[in-house]
């Protein structure tokens, strides 16, 4: 199978790493899928007739004298509508018992889409998470990371968004997923229904490291037959891209690359751009959103995988552990959609930027409030409802296992006000208080 007579075939390996080998080859390209002694590697360097491969299970029993067969291309997938609830490893191959895949072979790690096929991004893309719906919502085509600590439960939170996200396909891309969180998100989609608009591309733990590369540009590639050919709306979600920057930083090694920042390749930027610019809003209407997950070394945002990620993507979301709750919530302060104007106010009720900002603005205040009572401060009449408020407000709009629709979102704000304000404490329009003071209360107090 890989030895067609139009597959160029060389035995004389010049140098070895231990991820990579250098071989004196005529015609390779960058990118072009080749096999060393049946081990699958890639063409990463052509400097005129030397070319460099990563191989992906690494160079151990490979010698001088091992055959390298070269495809003549890159990695492929084969999309078609039979996708769908399918789980694949990093080469597009089943790895759920299933048949083979058959359809159309597309390239992998395509290019970004062109400007003149992109629309603005201004179509609601809900999550059913409230933490994320009310204070940082997503449009469709936008691109943001999750920071999170690796103790989070970041894993259960991407297939809650999965379940509960109004989009028409989910592709999960997994890198270095636990055999457990693998069996979970299986049984999960399974039992919750919703595998027939699912596609997964996995890599676990015992699959080499150096296959994480493959997985982002694999679940892209799968989205853009979605978004594109069938002009549906795509949501990608990815975990996670520090083990994949870890996968990145292995290779430079080996090549002998001067590290940059906290010893990253120095094409970390440039790797992570390519992943993040494949979102995108069709003019046709279909589209691809990216929300990954990039765990934290300690918390640190200054290292330079958040770091980088954070000039790429169009705001971040955060996780935080509410001890007043006992509840993983989104952090309202640290968390930011920057395109969250083109939708709140617009696709969502009139009131949403006021109700929002007034929630956010009241339980700083309650924070303040909080640092007054730890350091032996008195307490005045304000602080007191602020610190009551704050823990109803985390529980029933921050925490991230409520599932209710905007709507009911801003109807608990309203609750919330009136339950522990009165008018003039809440800094809303006169005339958004008079419609909704009364109107919501009835109904946010049954959520």
């Amino acid at each position: 199978m890989r030895t067609k007579a139009f597959q160029r075939i060389y035995t004389q390996i010049t140098r070895i790493t231990k991820a990579t080998c250098e071989i004196r080859a005529r015609g390779a390209r960058y990118g072009e899928l080749a096999w060393i002694n049946e081990r699958p590697a890639q063409v990463i360097s052509v400097i005129e007739d030397k070319v460099t491969l990563q191989v992906f299970s690494g160079t151990e029993g490979i010698s001088s004298q091992s055959e390298v067969i070269f495809s003549g291309m890159p990695p492929t997938l084969q999309v078609s509508d039979l996708l769908a609830g399918r789980f694949l490893n990093a080469y597009g191959s089943p790895i759920d018992g299933g048949p083979e895949l058959v359809g159309e072979k597309r390239l992998i790690n395509g290019s970004a889409v062109n400007p003149v096929k992109r629309a603005k991004p201004s179509t609601l893309m809900a999550t059913g998470i409230a933490g994320i719906d009310l204070n940082n919502t997503l449009v469709t085509g936008q691109k943001i990371p999750f920071f999170v600590d690796p103790d989070q439960p970041y894993n259960e939170i991407l297939a809650e968004v999965a379940m509960r996200a109004e989009a028409d396909m989910i592709i999960l891309g997994g890198m270095g997923l636990s055999n457990d969180d693998y069996i979970f998100f299986k049984n999960t989609f399974s039992q919750a229904g919703v595998l027939d608009k699912i596609v997964s591309f996995i890599n676990r733990p015992e699959d080499p490291p150096l296959e994480r590369l493959l997985i982002p540009d694999m679940a892209c590639t799968a989205a853009e037959y979605f978004a594109n050919d069938k002009k549906q709306n795509v949501l990608v979600l990815l975990t996670d891209m520090t083990l994949y920057a870890d996968a990145l930083t292995i290779v430079a090694n080996k090549m002998d690359q001067i590290p940059s920042k906290d010893s990253m390749p120095g094409s970390l930027y440039s790797e992570l751009a390519g992943i993040y610019e494949k979102s995108v809003q069709f003019v046709h209407g279909g589209s691809i959103t990216i929300i990954a997950v990039t765990t934290l070394n300690e918390g640190d945002i200054t290292h330079a995988i958040p770091d980088n990620t954070g000039y790429i993507t169009e705001g971040q979301l955060f996780l935080k552990h509410d001890t007043d709750i006992g509840k993983i919530i989104v952090d309202p302060f640290r968390s930011l959609s920057r395109l969250k104007q083109n939708v709140i106010g617009k696709k969502t009720r009139e009131d949403h930027p006021q109700v929002m900002n007034a929630l956010i603005r009241l339980y700083a205040d309650a924070m303040e409030a909080k640092t007054k009572r730890e350091n032996g401060f008195d307490l005045n009449e304000y602080d007191k409802k602020c610190l009551a408020f704050s823990e109803e407000y985390a529980m029933r709009l921050l925490a991230i296992d409520i599932n209710i629709s905007i709507e009911e979102m801003l109807d608990t704000g309203w609750y919330l006000f009136q339950r522990y304000f009165e008018k003039y404490e809440i800094g809303i329009k006169e005339q958004l208080i008079e419609k909704y003071w009364k109107a919501s209360e009835s109904t946010a107090e049954h959520h």
